[in-house]
Order: C-alpha cells, then structure tokens, then sequence
C-alpha cells in the first residue's frame, strides 16, 4: 500500500523558543482580555496577534490540536516492542513513545543492524473504537539533523491479530503517511456487556525494508497514531 501524505513536520529546537515566546504573548493577551471583559477592546496589534493565539495551545511537539478525535473513544490498552535502545543521556526509546502523541520522542529498536524484523505491537480490548486509518511519522523527525542521521522505514509489514494484511511502503519523508483501511475492530457493539466479552484484539508493525542513516544505523519511528469510527 502506498501513503497518502500529509502534514510536513518540520520540527526544531529553534523552532520549540519561538512557539514558547508566542505562547507566553498570547497567555499575556488572555489575561488582559480577561481584564478588558472583551478582545476588542485591544489595540489593533494585539488582536491580531489574539486572533492567531489557537495555534499556541498546549505543547510546541504535540500530534492532536485541539478538537474531536479518534482518541476521545479509542486508545490501545499496551504497546510492545521486540526491541529498544537502551536509553541515552536521559532520552528513552521505548514502544510507548511511538504512541505518545509526540513528536519529540520516538521509539528505536534495539539489535544489532538495522532492525529488520524487528516489531511493534498494539494491543486493543473489545471496547475500544474501531481503526480505519493509521498514521505514520517516520524517522526521528524533532529536527532535520536527528532525520537524516538515523535510519528511517521503508516497508512495514502490518498484521491484524497476527495475520499479514499489508505491506507499508513509506516514503522517505517528515509528512505525516496515512494508510486506510475497512474497519478494524468489534463490529457487534449494541449490547455493551456482550461487547465487554468479546477477545482482545491487535494490530502489529514489523520493520521489513529501511532507509540508511547518515551517522547510525538505529532504524526509528516517531509515532504511529490512529484515527477510526465509533466515537462521534
């Protein structure tokens, strides 16, 4: 399967001070607006900074803005991995980073090589909302530098409770790559205690093809996020 691409994540540290100090403006201009009882009272400067303050909310790294979405309903129940780096200098690599909704951390497998083989697997109870698009954020995309010096995805090969359903082909890119599927899931959820006993569920990603990195050889993925049906 090929990608549709999407965002460009077009991260940096540079980048992380200049949102901070926009942040820290717009919670000013709340304040004073707070003040005023109503934004139009600020000077013509101010409210056009105002205006644009929703980009400022929460964290410079996070995946979500603000809004409806998959995860107000769905969440995978464990995440694991084959492998992972061991960590570094405080820095973890661990599968619940590729999970995270983060774009700052990240998980790295842990062997020898480039992890060919190497997985990562999402565990869901019957309850959860069901998948219909996966997201993927390859390499380790927290600044152009970290992209190219690690190795990044070429060909993933997925599995819905253990059994091969598609291979990823992954562009060698910092866009956000959605893949979309039928439904997967429990699809029987009028009665939700009956719902409540039916099995467990996974989805499984295992790295079959990379793209070399210029300085090390550990193969990365920000993130492999999820949208689906069954939460609005």
């Amino acid at each position: 399967m090929n990608p549709k691409l999407g965002y460009l994540v077009d991260k940096s540290p540079e980048g992380e001070i200049k949102f901070n100090k926009a942040k820290k403006t717009c919670d000013l201009l709340s304040q004073k607006v707070a003040q005023l009882d109503m934004h139009e009272n600020l000077s013509a400067a101010d409210q056009a900074i105002y205006n644009e303050c929703d980009m400022y909310l929460g964290s410079y790294w996070n995946i979500l803005g603000p809004g409806d979405n998959w995860y107000d309903g769905g969440k995978e129940d464990t995440l694991s991995a084959s492998s992972q780096l061991a960590s570094y200098k405080g820095i973890t690599y661990a599968a619940s980073n590729a999970h995270d909704l983060n774009y700052k951390t990240v998980w790295a497998e842990g062997v020898k090589g480039y992890g060919i083989g190497e997985t990562l697997t999402y565990n869901f109870p019957p309850q959860t909302a069901r998948v219909t698009d996966i997201i993927v954020v390859n390499g380790y995309v927290k600044s152009l530098k970290s992209w190219k010096e690690n190795s990044r995805v070429k060909k993933l090969k997925m599995y819905l409770n253990d059994e091969p359903i598609a291979i990823l082909n992954l562009k060698d890119s910092r866009q956000q790559q959605s893949f979309s599927f039928e439904p997967m899931g429990v699809s029987e959820r009028d009665n939700y205690d009956e719902l409540m006993n039916k099995p467990w569920w996974s989805i499984k990603f295992e790295i079959m093809e990379v793209y070399k990195g210029d300085k090390y050889d550990d193969t990365v993925i920000t993130e492999i996020f999820l949208d689906g049906i069954d939460v609005y």
